[in-house]
């Protein structure tokens, strides 16, 4: 992987020139008495580096004469070590990680100016640790201080974002292996859950079964906080307390992805807790699947980002409205978006590093356009919620559609000719659900 990591900085320096870029670590963040969180690495800097320690920085100087990838980490401290775990110190990271300098990060102060100086603009991400933005800001007041003597100097600071994120937003083949190995466990926790769930269990249940695979996979846990909501809990979008005891009409929506070396997966289910679902419940769910497999056909090379989108809505507003449940004119129901008290979200969002990864989804006015190697989820869905308000003008909800809530979730990658359904083996055509159930 240390190859990877060096082609993805050499693509940034390309684009850096004769500026710098500095790039910090995640800070730890203490929990409760003392008690810290798991540490979780900053994307971007892990994305460049591959190093998932605290306390680090890293510095991207192309116009440097000697150093061109610089890296400053905690030095080795065998009292620490015994209490938070081992270090890999200064001499390790330079040999493990390749880089052309590497200081213990109590001499970021007196080293890194050296990296600034003759920089025509510094990029920064102003991120959570406060004092190290402060500590940035001075060192580029402290350089635009001396420019009218100089003549030379960073002029700006800026965000590197729209450099790294493009970078991020197109997956390498390494990229891909570690999403599919996400993907693989999530589809085996997602198998286990449709198979054991039953009326009368809890959802916690449900969930610490599909985490226990996790874990015992290899992953790192849960993508992102596990959803298991059963009946009316289903219309909550992240429902995450997953206390209730599940009964026989419920459907059950399970929204749950493994974490895989960081890269992550994202699968939403939902199915009857018993033996079928009721007639109200087929209905919306054959909606919704029809939605989304819609949206997917839309994903081709060329084709704006929002048609995804635009697809499941379309298909969302007929299904509604020929239940009854929207009334009017379809074009003006889309344009004044008149579904979103059934339909509120989005249909997707990249997925990589992040679970909503980088990227944008459009250039101002202008829509981001699909290509190989973007990897993204498409999760249309209909929530009817107990307390759902229609918007004026539109018919009171009858009681039997109320607590039914649908979302059905896969991860797909675009490719030079089309797509691939990467979450494809997890059942959702009704026959395979049920078969799936019994």
């Amino acid at each position: 992987m240390q190859n990877e990591y060096a082609q993805r900085r050499q693509r940034l320096m390309a684009k850096v020139g004769t500026g710098t870029a500095v790039f910090r670590s995640a800070p730890t963040v203490v929990h409760h008495h003392t008690v810290d969180y798991n540490f979780r690495q900053d994307s971007d800097f892990y994305y460049l580096t591959g190093l998932d320690e605290p306390e680090a920085v890293m510095v991207l100087a192309p116009h440097h004469e000697e150093h061109q990838f610089v890296l400053f980490v905690r030095p080795k401290d065998l009292e620490k070590e015994t209490w938070t775990g081992r270090r890999l110190g200064v001499d390790a990271a330079k040999e493990k990680f390749g880089a052309d300098e590497v200081y213990p990060i109590d001499e970021l102060d007196e080293k890194l100016p050296q990296y600034l100086n003759n920089a025509d603009c510094i990029y920064y991400r102003m991120g959570r640790d406060r004092p190290f933005n402060d500590k940035m800001v001075r060192h580029w007041q402290r350089l635009m201080a001396q420019y009218q003597k100089r003549g030379m100097g960073p002029t700006a600071l800026v965000d590197p974002r729209p450099l790294t994120h493009p970078l991020r937003q197109v997956k390498s083949e390494a990229e891909l292996t570690l999403i599919r190995q996400a993907i693989a466990i999530s589809v085996e926790a997602h198998h286990r859950a449709m198979g054991m769930a039953q009326p009368g269990q809890y959802e916690y249940e449900i969930q610490a079964e599909m985490e226990h695979i996790f874990r015992r996979s290899g992953g790192q846990g849960p993508a992102y906080p596990s959803i298991v909501a059963s009946g009316v809990n289903s219309c909550i979008l992240h429902y995450t307390e997953n206390m209730r005891q599940m009964q026989a009409q419920d459907l059950l929506l399970i929204d749950a992805g493994c974490c895989y070396q960081y890269y992550n997966a994202d699968i939403t289910r939902t199915y009857p807790v018993g033996a079928g679902f009721t007639q109200e419940q087929q209905i919306l769910y054959e909606i919704v699947l029809e939605a989304q497999l819609q949206a997917i056909a839309q994903a081709q090379p060329g084709n704006p980002y929002s048609a995804i989108h635009d697809a499941a809505v379309g298909v969302i507003v007929d299904g509604l409205m020929d239940l009854g449940l929207l009334q009017g004119d379809r074009d003006e129901i889309i344009q004044e978006e008149k579904y979103k008290p059934f339909y509120m979200h989005r249909t997707g969002h990249w997925l990589g590093l992040d679970v909503h990864d980088a990227g944008v989804y459009k250039h101002g006015e202008t829509d981001h356009l699909l290509e190989a190697g973007q990897v993204f989820t498409v999760e249309p869905g209909i929530y009817i919620s107990p307390e759902i308000k229609p918007v004026e003008g539109q018919p009171e909800i009858d009681e039997r559609w109320l607590g039914i809530g649908i979302r059905i979730e896969d991860d797909v990658l675009m490719t030079a000719t089309g797509h691939e359904v990467l979450t494809k083996d997890v059942p959702k055509q009704i026959d395979d659900l049920l078969q799936r159930r019994r």
